[in-house]
């Protein structure tokens, strides 16, 4: 079985620079599922080789930083002064220090740390030509024991040549420390689900967000904080636990827990590490259809909100909206809940409604804590991807919508499908591209890698 991860150093030797540079300096390269994310020319010498020629100890302080937001902080918009914060604590050419770090972005989806590599962007003028271009998924322990290992080397190299006591060793301590700490964890895990460094925002205000964690699920407020994240708000954004119980009361449907599909035998699902994250909602739509007896036919309203365990006025009263995310919250004693959905159009809130009611499925189906919030927002987590693709098959089932294409992929045909099963015509785009019957190209509406991906 292939390493999933590995971020090696060679030792060579540097004449010039600061001691700590020149103690941890060699050839790096990154390795993702055999597949090498470093690799480049020389264009001095003409050579390709598996990464550049670096001092380890920048890299490793930027690893040590950023740990936390590497580790939890989830994708973004790729524009914006959001983006620009985002891009210091995930992408490595922001590590600096005059050398030619490869253009790696490191970020999470929640369960899985994903590394993306890109060519040079200006490789005439490059001294390293990078020429990798890849997307690799690891196991989020594969990422902690490469960056431990990792970091770990560096440090053995200054105490070999008798350095001590630098920033380094400090950010690492206090690191190590934190990450044996399950209350500081959940702490800085919040503070990056949000998009922040650690300390940057008010003890008080993340207290207040994991007394609502407690309240409504741990995960749950994950979700709903790299919600704020994604639109830029930060903490100030995060919707509350008594926000989310207002917008219930005031904009939300009844719906009875005890009524809604359950789906008891998880057996054939593959693992969560093991899949993308729209093959497990795919699945696990098509799995509910087929226990249902849809037969590959449209879901009418009133039976979408039979699987909600509530009534079609969810998807007809579209006055009532939340501003914000919808969800379901289910009362403490389990034998009521509130739907709330945000979308004003009818396509919009049976796509909402049908996400809500996978992500309850599939929490089950995962073993996920037991939690009173079932948030769908609009983050690329490995969530609400599953989410996503979950809704799309049990709206617009592919096999029933590829039948009806018939090879033809045009915009009108593809119109005349969203249509038919009633969902928008993005949600069939998705459904093409995630089956390899469009390229990406084609379908520049949708949101992050796919509905699930």
């Amino acid at each position: 079985m292939p390493d999933h991860l590995t971020i090696s150093l060679s030792s060579e030797s540097l004449d010039i620079g600061p001691a700590e540079e020149r103690a941890t300096f060699g050839l790096f390269a990154i390795t993702a599922n055999d597949r090498l994310l470093t690799e480049g020319m020389d264009t001095e010498c003409r050579e390709i080789r598996h990464g550049p020629y670096v001092s380890g100890y920048p890299l490793a302080e930027w690893l040590a930083w950023n740990w936390w937001r590497i580790r939890w902080d989830l994708e973004r918009p790729s524009d914006g002064k959001a983006a620009r914060r985002w891009d210091f604590a995930h992408r490595m050419p922001t590590v600096g220090e005059g050398y030619a770090w490869p253009n790696v972005t490191i970020h999470s989806d929640g369960l899985r740390s994903i590394f993306h590599s890109e060519p040079s962007r200006n490789p005439d003028t490059a001294l390293f030509r990078y020429i990798a271009a890849e997307r690799q998924t690891v196991p989020t322990d594969s990422l902690e024991a490469a960056v431990d290992g990792f970091v770990g080397d560096v440090l053995a190299r200054l105490e070999g040549s008798g350095i001590r006591d630098t920033n380094l060793h400090r950010l690492w301590d206090e690191l190590k420390a934190e990450r044996e700490d399950a209350d500081v964890t959940r702490f800085r895990r919040l503070e990056a689900r949000l998009g922040r460094d650690p300390d940057e925002v008010d003890e008080d205000v993340i207290r207040c967000r994991l007394d609502d964690a407690t309240a409504l699920g741990e995960e749950a407020l994950g979700e709903v904080a790299a919600d704020a994240a994604f639109h830029g708000n930060g903490p100030d954004g995060m919707m509350s636990a008594d926000g989310i119980a207002d917008t219930a009361d005031k904009n939300g449907f009844d719906a009875n827990p005890s009524d809604a599909v359950r789906l008891d035998d998880a057996t054939d699902m593959p693992g969560a590490t093991e899949a993308e994250a729209w093959r497990m909602g795919e699945h696990a739509g098509r799995t509910v259809r087929d226990r249902e007896g849809l037969d590959g036919q449209p879901i009418s309203d009133e039976q979408l909100a039979g699987l909600a365990g509530t009534t079609r006025n969810v998807i007809s009263e579209r006055n009532k909206r939340s501003d914000r995310i919808s969800f379901v919250l289910v009362d403490r004693d389990d034998d009521h809940a509130r739907v709330a959905l945000g979308s004003k159009w009818k396509t919009g809130r049976r796509f909402e409604l049908a996400r809500l009611i996978g992500d309850r499925l599939l929490g089950d189906w995962m073993g996920r804590p037991a939690e009173r919030l079932f948030p769908a927002t609009r983050t690329y987590s490995y969530r609400q991807r599953m989410q996503r693709a979950f809704a799309a098959e049990l709206l617009s089932p592919f096999a029933s919508v590829d039948e009806m294409l018939g090879g033809d992929y045009s915009e009108e045909k593809q119109n005349d499908a969203a249509e038919r099963f009633n969902v928008s015509p993005m949600t069939i785009r998705t459904q093409l591209v995630n089956n390899h019957r469009i390229d990406r190209e084609e379908a520049p509406d949708i949101i992050g890698r796919g509905a699930g991906s």
